[in-house]
């Protein structure tokens, strides 16, 4: 059984490199016969985030379409549904991590922002997370996937203005530069599918993912669909942000039954 699930572009182009979610997301599926790895970069600092992961629907993709050759599959995709702001809310955060005891250097490099100075700018010369590297960018969050301490902070704070909070890896400074409602999934029939495959520039524009095994897709495919097999993840993983457009429609075709969110450079299997 295959599944194809759509994810909706995000605001900014900006690429994440702690978050559990990472941009893009592929939700995808395959066959239990093999251990699936925490593949991250950052394993060691992962506990900044909390271990609850946020919850995705259930995306039936039990049949292709018949006009495709194979009556016996039937393809099915989900798309961004409406949501209001409030507790859907998803915010863009970048933050700087001092140690607990450099309380002197928080002073001041709260005096220096307050003077001009760029928090990012600080990020990259003083902050000890590994986020550093993007200029303190943690990317979009919502709430449920940082720690409590942080996510109070980030969620009650003014859109630019930077706040500091307390957690246990330390002090933040954080800012949020913008935020959005939660893009919320939903199944669509395989006939909308298909007529968008009808339009030659659904192809061009989409990115269209096919994380199942070569001999799957020879079996049963679809025309446009780049393959990256699962099993393969631990080479084509960490050049996911470089391989795809986080501002572009993401479509990505799996197999089930058995279910997995590939979460940037980490895999979580579905209980």
């Amino acid at each position: 059984m295959f599944r194809a699930t759509h994810f909706p572009p995000i605001a900014s182009p900006t690429l994440l490199v702690l978050r559990k979610c990472f941009i893009p997301i592929l939700s995808v599926s395959s066959f239990p016969s093999y251990p699936l790895h925490n593949l991250s970069s950052f394993s060691a600092f992962h506990s900044f985030f909390s271990p609850s992961r946020p919850s995705l629907p259930s995306l039936s993709f039990t049949q292709f379409s018949p006009m495709l050759g194979h009556p016996h599959l039937r393809l099915s995709a989900s798309f961004n549904s409406e949501s209001s702001y409030g507790d859907n809310r998803e915010i863009l955060v970048q933050h700087l991590l001092l140690k607990e005891d450099d309380e002197k250097l928080l002073l001041e490099l709260q005096q220096r922002i307050a003077g001009g100075e760029d928090l990012s700018d600080l990020a990259v010369e003083y902050s000890i997370c590994p986020s550093k590297q993007e200029g303190g960018m943690l990317g979009w969050v919502r709430k449920g996937q940082m720690v409590p301490e942080f996510e109070e902070a980030a969620f009650c704070a003014p859109l630019n203005k930077v706040v500091k909070c307390k957690t246990n890896f330390g002090w933040h400074l954080l800012q949020v530069l913008s935020e959005r409602e939660e893009p919320l999934l939903k199944d669509i029939q395989p006939e909308e599918f298909h007529a968008k495959m009808q339009d030659p520039s659904f192809i061009e524009e989409a990115q269209l993912i096919d994380v199942r095994e070569p001999e799957e897709v020879s079996q049963a495919s679809l025309p446009g669909f780049q393959v990256l097999p699962l099993r393969q993840f631990g080479s084509w993983g960490p050049e996911i942000t470089s391989k795809f457009d986080p501002t572009k429609d993401t479509y990505v075709l799996v197999m089930s039954p058995w279910h997995a969110v590939v979460t940037g450079c980490q895999v979580v299997t579905d209980s």
